[in-house]
Order: structure tokens, then sequence, then C-alpha cells
């Protein structure tokens, strides 16, 4: 049985009065719509006597119920405005039900109308909507949580990030600011995009489910295609079908891609994410850091209009030129230790010597990555190419041009954070093969992140791939340095999270064997105690009087308990 409080119940016996009075409270016509609150408040001019007939839709988010006249607010996707309701006006005729009873009583916080009227000035200054025609579109059966404010100071703000995250409808409805981060992850993609285009490059798609997940070093979601009967992979990177389709011809293409790695979860890291993976033929990594500065410029200054952002506690500047340091020297720089040559076996002693946490499955590769991440990462807060990676750790990188054991790879530092990675990339189909059976030997010692032999990608190879430099950003963390958002969740409209903890109740025969009638007992978990423990704390004067409230409120026409039954009741818990 679903218990509703006793708001729900209120607003239930609302919707069935409006049914009552001939009212539908969600209408399946179009509402003819052309104005926003945004246009009325920017460009309405008394002088000019515009928005004279305007009509506009939102959510009922106050009212100040006067006599036959009374203020309210209305709100959109672009913000809110006041708008003022006189009785005789929405209702011309003799009747005035529509006001006296579906305007002052029926209608609650939250729900959907739709206004005709004209934009006017108040006497104190207020651009408001004189409304000339009010319509229910839709009833809202829960009340939205009420933000309220005074002298610039929020009060009882939907701020509890469980909540918010798991209601993100509700979270958008009664917190502006986020409806702003989610607008400008747009105008990201929207400024990357057009940066893409105006140089000719083609955006293209690339399958979900992978029979090989490859491009990156990550564990799989694993699911089962039925008619086909094979195991099928969620996607952890679409690289190596981008490049595939650079082998076929095109020579820049580009995908915003969903990608999947089952793998841990904090501020930084969701399974589900938002990557934007870009390869361009005949180009090589050095190329790419000059092209992805000047990308991340672009964004900074299309959405800002300048370069310089607040991260966190950091004031971070995207102007480019961006620093650039190997990754070796960046090594030797906080540590005091030069790697380069190093085996496998001293790699470990002086992952022991830096008090490194390190698992025997590990190869060269990650031992580095390791080290790094420990020890480095998190000096590099303004952007900082780190370039030229042990060959280890990049089963799709070309091998460096001046020193076969690096690779001709960068990733970009923000903020001590990762935000994209970029490779001359690995054409040689030869190499390309043995790099995969070292990911193999890696597999076989228990790496579960090792890739997988593409067997088709090496034959795409063997047709031909000519230089080509690929990139690949994070859209996910993009946005949370260009929106300074402290945490993943924040930018992404309905995260990954735990399953949700449903409110226990206790059966209603509970309830009745303290002693209560069934139509109390019902009362009682409708007051919002769902089980006898949460009653159990509960002063039967102040439960009593809450019940004979209840019962009137909503005339259900019981014959009230005294006060010594109720407290029978409470003094039966303990018994």
């Amino acid at each position: 049985m679903q218990q509703l409080s006793e708001q729900e119940l209120v607003r239930r016996e609302s919707l069935q009065r409006l049914r009552a009075l001939g009212i539908e409270p969600y209408p399946a016509q179009e509402y003819p719509v052309n104005a926003h609150t945004e246009d009325i408040r920017d460009a309405y001019d008394p002088e000019k006597n515009n928005f004279q007939e305007v009509c506009l839709a939102g959510r009922l988010m106050s009212q100040r119920i006067m006599g036959k006249a009374s203020f309210a607010e209305i709100q959109d996707q672009t913000g809110r405005i006041q708008i003022y309701i006189n009785r005789d006006e929405i209702c011309p005729t003799e009747d005035k039900t529509l006001y006296n009873e579906v305007f002052k009583k029926l209608l609650d916080i939250g729900d959907f109308i739709g206004i005709k009227g004209f934009a006017f000035v108040t006497q104190v200054g207020e651009k408001s909507i004189h409304v000339k025609e009010l319509t229910i579109l839709s009833k809202s059966l829960r009340p939205l949580p009420i933000v309220k404010e005074k002298d610039g100071v929020i009060y009882d703000a939907f701020t509890d990030p469980e909540q918010r995250y798991r209601q993100r409808y509700v979270d958008l409805v009664v917190n502006p600011l986020v409806r702003e981060t989610f607008i400008n992850r747009t105008k990201i993609m929207n400024s990357m995009r057009e940066f893409f285009n105006n140089k000719g490059y083609l955006e293209v798609e690339t399958p979900i489910l992978q029979a090989i997940p490859g491009g990156a070093t990550a564990r799989p979601f694993i699911t089962h295609h039925n008619a086909l009967n094979i195991p099928l992979y969620l996607r952890i990177a679409n690289e190596l079908y981008l490049k595939r389709l650079i082998v076929g011809g095109f020579e820049g293409v580009y995908e915003f891609a969903k990608d999947f790695r089952n793998e841990g979860m904090d501020r930084t890291h969701n399974p589900e994410f938002t990557v934007m993976e870009i390869y361009v033929a005949y180009k090589d990594y050095n190329w790419m850091m000059n092209f992805t500065e000047e990308m991340i410029e672009k964004v900074a200054l299309d959405l800002h209009k300048t370069t310089k952002l607040t991260v966190g506690e950091n004031q971070i500047d995207f102007k480019r030129p961006f620093k650039r340091i190997t990754m070796y020297d960046s090594i030797k720089e906080h540590t005091g230790i030069d790697i380069s040559g190093m085996n496998e076996n001293e790699l470990r002693d002086v992952c022991k010597k830096l008090s490194i946490e390190v698992q025997d499955s590990m190869g060269k590769g990650k031992l580095i990555d390791e080290i790094f991440g420990e020890k480095c990462e998190h000096h590099y807060i303004q952007p900082t190419f780190i370039i030229d990676y042990p060959v280890e750790m990049s089963p799709l990188c070309k091998k460096h041009r001046n020193n076969p054991e690096l690779t001709e790879r960068f990733e970009l530092m923000v903020n001590g954070k990762e935000l994209c990675n970029a490779y001359s990339e690995l054409n040689d189909p030869i190499d390309q093969y043995d790099r995969f059976k070292e990911q193999m030997k890696l597999s076989e010692k228990g790496d579960d992140e090792a890739m997988f032999i593409d067997y088709d990608f090496v034959r795409a190879l063997e047709y031909g791939m000519p230089p080509t430099s690929g990139m690949g950003i994070g859209i996910d963390r993009l946005t949370m340095f260009m929106t300074n958002s402290a945490s993943i969740q924040d930018v992404l409209f309905f995260p990954q999270m735990k399953p949700e903890k449903k409110a226990q109740a206790d059966d209603i025969s509970k309830f009745i064997e303290l002693g209560m009638a069934q139509e109390w007992a019902e009362v009682v978990m409708n007051l919002g105690f769902k089980t006898i423990s949460s009653l159990s704390e509960a002063k039967h004067t102040k439960l009593h009087q809450d019940i004979c409230g209840y019962n009137k409120k909503n005339k259900l026409g019981y014959t009230n308990p005294s006060q010594d039954e109720v407290k029978v009741w409470l003094e039966a818990i303990n018994n």
C-alpha cells in the first residue's frame, strides 16, 4: 500500500475537485506559448508598449492571495516572472469559480499553468504579467521543496546530494544554478563542434556494443546478444573504430561518445561517461598539442569571455601556449629519481623506496603510471602537457622518432587531473600486433584491464593507415573545470547511484495489535509513522492533537479517540 503524506492526500483531493468542476487537470491540447519570462524581463519597454498579447506557460512557484486580486510567480525554462490576477478579469461572468475556488484553493505550488495577458510594470517597478486568461496544464501531486530567500540568504535549500542527484528533476526546478551548469555543458560541446566543423572534420558514430572492447586499458561491462548467442561488451573507447575510418579514406573524423568502464566511482569518475575523440590524417602529436590548446582556449572564451577561470581554490588560465614537460623529467623533478632505462624489477624497487603500493600483476607501464600518479600529477594545476610516455604505457601509440623506448604521446593535466590524452597514432601493423601480444601477457598475469587482441583492427592497418594523430578529451571533466563543479555528479543529469533505500514500513496489523482501530492505524501511518519504533518516540498529547487535526482537515467523519486511548496505544509498544 502506498503511504501518502498529508499534503499528497490534499493534492489528490484537489485533483478530484477539479474534475468535479469539469476541469481536466491534464489537458491534451496544445498550449500556444509565444514568449518566455526572460524575453519580457529583458525586452519589455512601457514606452514601446510591447508584449501586449503574451501567452506563457510554466510552474506556479508562489502565491500571495488577497481579496479579489492576487499576485503569484510563474517559472519557465528561462526563469521567473510575477503575474497579477484579478478575479473579475479571469471570471468575466457571474461565475467566479475559476478565481474563488480554483486559483485560491485548488492550485498548489508546482502546478503547471498557462496564462494569457499583457506585460506591465507595478507601482514598485517590477515587470509583471497582467493575466486575462488562466488555464491549468498539469496538476502536481507531490509538493516541491520550498526554497526561501531573505536578504540574499537562502533557507531550506534543496542541497542534500543524495536527493539532488537521485531526483534531478526536482533539483532543476528549485536550484536555478544547476540548470545553468547543464546549459553550459551543451555550450561547451557546441563550441567544440564549431571548431571541428570549421576545419572540415566529419562528425560520425561508431558502435557501442562491441565484440572486442578496445582503444583503452579498462575493465569492460559484459552483456549477451541472444539472437547471435555471443558475449558483447559496452565500449570502453571508440578509438579503434575511428581509426578504421581513417583507413577508409576520411582525413578527419570525430565523435562525442558515451563510453562505459566497469570500475570504481568517486567525485571524478562515473561508470558511464562522455568523451570526444578526434583523428586527423597526416598530423603528429606536436600538431595535436597546438590544436588541443587552441580548442580549449576557444571553449573558455566562448563560455566566459576570458581564459582565466576559478576552479576550486585555484585560478587557472587557459590561454595558450601551455607548459610542456616529458614524463621522465616530471618524475625526476618531483622524486629526484631518473627512471629512464630501468627494468621492471628496478621500478618495483623505486616504488618500494617511494612507499607506493603495487601489485604483482603490474608491468613496467603500470608501475611508471603509479609513480607519476602518486608523486607528480597533483602538482600540475595550470594546464600542462606531459609528453613522451614509455612504450609500455601506450600500446596504440607510435614509438618516438628519436627514442624507441618512448612513444609520441601527451596527456594534458589541469588542476592536478588528466583532461585529455593524445598520440601520434601507431600505424605499423606488425608493431601493433606485437604490442597487442604484450598486452595478452599482462592479462595472463592477472591484469583485468589489459587489452584484447583485435585481429580485425590489425587487418585494417595492414591495408594501410596514413600518419595520423588522435586525441580524446573527457567532456564531463572539461565541464567540471569550465563550470567550477567539484563533483562529476554535478555535471551529469543522472549520475549512477547505489539502489535507493526504500523507507521501511511495518504492516498495518502491527499497529492494530496496539489496540488501534484500523481507521486510526491508517491515519497514524499517513501522519508519517511508518514503523512501530518511530511511533515509540511520539508524545501521546501531540499525537492525539495531530490525529484530531487530520480527521477534521480531511473530513473523515470519524469520532476522535481520547487522549487516554492514544496513551494506551503508546504504552502498549513497551509491553
